[in-house]
């Protein structure tokens, strides 16, 4: 398992570590950054913008419900942690396919 993610078994929660770029063309994920993974978000810093399409877009493609997403460390800066309550084992494969 890589360092920018993990499972924590006990409370069924996957944390990520993120380093988000605000202002982008597209929202993507853009690889990993030392470690952490980068996500390209269209969406500026300002009230909150950028952290709720964060969460609409890993919500869309890790296919769980946003209520069950919160960032719960870097809610102002670029680095964050993002934990998702009871992700499913199709939203740990996606994870695994972004290392590549």
């Amino acid at each position: 398992m890589a360092d920018w993610y993990r499972l924590d078994t006990v409370r069924n929660v996957l944390c990520i570590k993120f380093y988000v770029q605000p202002n982008a063309r597209t929202t993507e994920v853009a690889g990993l950054h030392a470690d952490a993974l980068k996500v390209r978000v269209a969406a500026p810093p300002l009230d909150d913008r950028a952290n709720l399409l964060l969460i609409d877009f890993l919500g869309k493609m890790l296919r769980v419900s946003a209520n069950r997403i919160s960032i719960r460390r870097g809610q102002k800066g670029r680095n964050k942690v993002v934990e998702i309550l009871a992700p499913g084992e199709e939203a740990l494969r996606i994870i695994r396919e972004w290392e590549h």
